[in-house]
């Protein structure tokens, strides 16, 4: 003990301050970095779990701006969608109108699609949202087009299947056996003259008091009710359209002059009224005046076997009945 004393007492006073200065400058740097160290930690867990206004504000940017995309993506899923199914009901009517495929305007080379690709990896987001809003427009537009194009498609569809009505496209009685008609149209022998003469019409032997249906949409444009002319009771009617269809020697008329039909409506009822070998219905079909074969005209109701057929049965009888 006296020995430490005697080395304090003997130690310099500069070496003694030097010393507390050092004590003094590391419990400084200790507090230093302790303090460092404690907001560091509290920096971190405060970053983690708690955010500033500026940071809230980002986050809230960035939702609603997810939401938007999210909404612009199923517009544009559902746009795209429809434009598919109405460009394929176009193809549809393209091939039932023209009986053949259409051009494909949307082929393109795969290294235009692979740099198309590229080009849009190098842009930035803004750019591709502008880009997106672009086409998600042009989409749009296209979509109008195409339910403008399409309208134009069913109108014209309607008008065209109005005009098919008003074609004679059945038989004027029920014949599903096909047997019924006996005499076709051309050079016929006449049943009281004896001779070939040009028959325009075919002939139907059938019972008399049975039902005689038009064959087509139109206007009763004459209906004669004297037994006295060669064609006996007769209906002509008028399709506008440039046909008229003939129904000779009828029992019964039903249908007054000027009365609109629709094709299978009953006009009259067969008979052997006029200039007739025996009950049967002269039927004929005229197109601008000029007289045509009715045989050809009953693709509503026939086959292709059936109208093979019936052919066949009109060409075996030589004689007409009128």
């Amino acid at each position: 003990m006296r020995d430490r004393r005697e080395r304090i007492k003997n130690t310099p006073p500069w070496l003694n301050r030097k010393s507390s200065f050092r004590q003094r400058l590391l419990n400084f740097l200790l507090i230093i970095i302790s303090w460092t160290g404690i907001t560091i930690f509290f920096y971190i867990g405060f970053s983690n779990f708690f955010d500033t206004q500026l940071e809230h504000e980002l986050k809230v940017s960035y939702k609603v701006l997810d939401e938007e995309y999210s909404k612009l993506s199923n517009r544009y899923d559902s746009v795209e969608t429809v434009l598919r199914n109405l460009e394929e009901r176009d193809l549809n009517v393209f091939n039932a109108l023209f009986e053949s495929e259409p051009i494909d305007l949307y082929v393109s080379e795969e290294s235009d699609h692979m740099k198309s690709n590229e080009l849009l990896l190098t842009m930035t987001n803004k750019e591709l949202s502008e880009i997106f809003l672009s086409k998600t427009a042009d989409l749009d537009s296209s979509l109008t087009h195409l339910n403008i194009t399409r309208q134009s498609l069913v109108d014209s569809t309607k008008v065209k299947e109005d005009e098919a009505n008003n074609i004679p496209s059945i038989q004027p009685i029920i014949n599903k056996k096909l047997t019924l008609l006996t005499a076709s149209f051309g050079l016929r022998i006449h049943p009281f003259y004896k001779s070939l003469v040009q028959h325009n019409g075919v002939d139907y032997t059938v019972p008399e008091g049975t039902r005689v249906f038009v064959t087509a949409d139109g206007v009763v444009k004459k209906a004669i009710s004297k037994k006295t002319s060669s064609s006996g009771l007769s209906i002509t009617i008028d399709h506008k359209n440039g046909y008229q269809t003939i129904y000779n020697h009828l029992s019964k008329i039903t249908v007054r002059k000027g009365q609109k039909v629709r094709r299978g409506d009953i006009i009259a009822l067969t008979g052997n009224s006029g200039l007739s070998l025996s009950p049967h219905l002269h039927y004929e079909i005229t197109y601008n005046g000029e007289h045509i074969d009715p045989i050809h005209y009953f693709s509503n109701e026939l086959t292709p076997d059936e109208y093979n057929r019936i052919i066949r049965i009109a060409q075996t009888g030589m004689q007409s009945f009128d």
